[in-house]
């Protein structure tokens, strides 16, 4: 059966609010302080529009995201993003990036690629019933199925 990979983008915050995780799949998210944000930072170091991430497409179909310093008209924040401790304007995430917003206030972004093995679904109709006649009394420690003539409940005859 053909196999297809598929790709799960997150983005996991941790700042004053403690931590968060994020399913990335729209087009465009903004990040920083403002509660209008896509993905809000809590911390009074951010800024209102601190970043924007951007999905862009890749050759093969899929998709990637850059993280741009500031907001889509150019305005950068205040401090600046440091991606792996380097301080830089905009970067092609990848996987296991940490992005530094502030003191305390970090972003790890995670490309988890899994192979969807497309598979036959199972048969709705494949049950197995088990009927209480066919398992035997565990105190006779007989594995014999229980015939149709045993007694049951006559157990004072000895």
């Amino acid at each position: 059966m053909p196999s297809e990979q598929q790709n799960n983008h997150m983005l996991i915050i941790e700042d004053d609010k403690g931590r968060r995780e994020f399913n990335l799949d729209a087009p465009v998210y903004s990040i920083g302080r403002d509660p209008r944000c896509d993905v809000r930072l809590v911390s009074q170091f951010v800024s209102r529009r601190h970043a924007t991430l951007v999905q862009l497409p890749k050759e093969d179909g899929s998709y990637y995201y850059r993280i741009v310093d500031g907001n889509l008209r150019g305005q950068a924040s205040a401090n600046g993003i440091l991606i792996n401790g380097r301080k830089l304007q905009s970067h092609d995430l990848q996987n296991s990036d940490e992005v530094v917003f502030g003191p305390q206030v970090r972003a790890i972004y995670y490309l988890l690629k899994r192979e969807q093995i497309q598979t036959v679904p199972p048969d709705e109709f494949d049950i197995t019933l088990i009927s209480p006649g066919m398992i035997g009394d565990p105190e006779d420690g007989d594995d014999h199925l229980m015939d149709d003539d045993d007694d049951i409940g006559d157990t004072a005859n000895g």
